[in-house]
């Protein structure tokens, strides 16, 4: 069974190490796509992140409206400071979305094909481990986002134009 507590501690630790790179980047950098193919910029993952919590979380484990335009995420771009404060509230809003979650309950509804979720049904319970695959997932790669940026900044990583 999920440990309510175990699971909102290690969420927050993802959320916050993504938090930490974007802050420590900056608005300039934290924006910027590295010359990898494919990438996204850190502060689109990080929007990207927020919006896995709350669409798996809000509307697929307690069927709260959630607009969400995952293509969108992906683009996201903007200053760093609203963006680290909707961390902390997307971060607020889990743990509610934890708190009232029926563990061995089925999802709300199923998840959109495009959304590129688990390919078997799911519990709620399964529905958050879900989210904490996306974040820890997403907050490696910003990791690695974040040496290749700062390595392409000065100079000592030529990027790609």
């Amino acid at each position: 069974m999920l440990e309510a507590s175990e699971f909102l501690y290690f969420a927050d630790r993802a959320f916050d190490g993504m938090a930490a790179i974007v802050e420590s980047l900056g608005d300039d950098l934290a924006n910027r796509v590295p010359s990898l193919p494919g990438a996204n910029s850190p502060y689109a993952l990080l929007t990207h992140s927020i919006g896995v919590s709350d669409f798996w979380g809000g509307y697929l484990v307690n069927g709260l409206v959630i607009e969400r335009d995952r293509a969108a995420e992906f683009k996201a771009s903007g200053p760093v400071a609203p963006l680290l404060q909707r961390t902390l509230e997307a971060k607020a809003r889990l743990a509610e979305y934890v708190a009232s979650a029926d563990m061995r309950a089925p999802l709300r509804d199923k998840p959109p094909a495009a959304f590129q979720g688990p390919e078997e049904e799911l519990t709620q319970a399964g529905a958050l481990q879900h989210i904490y695959e996306e974040i820890t997932q997403h907050h490696g790669q910003m990791e690695i986002l974040r040496d290749v940026i700062l390595a392409e900044a000065n100079g000592s990583l030529e990027a790609k134009e």
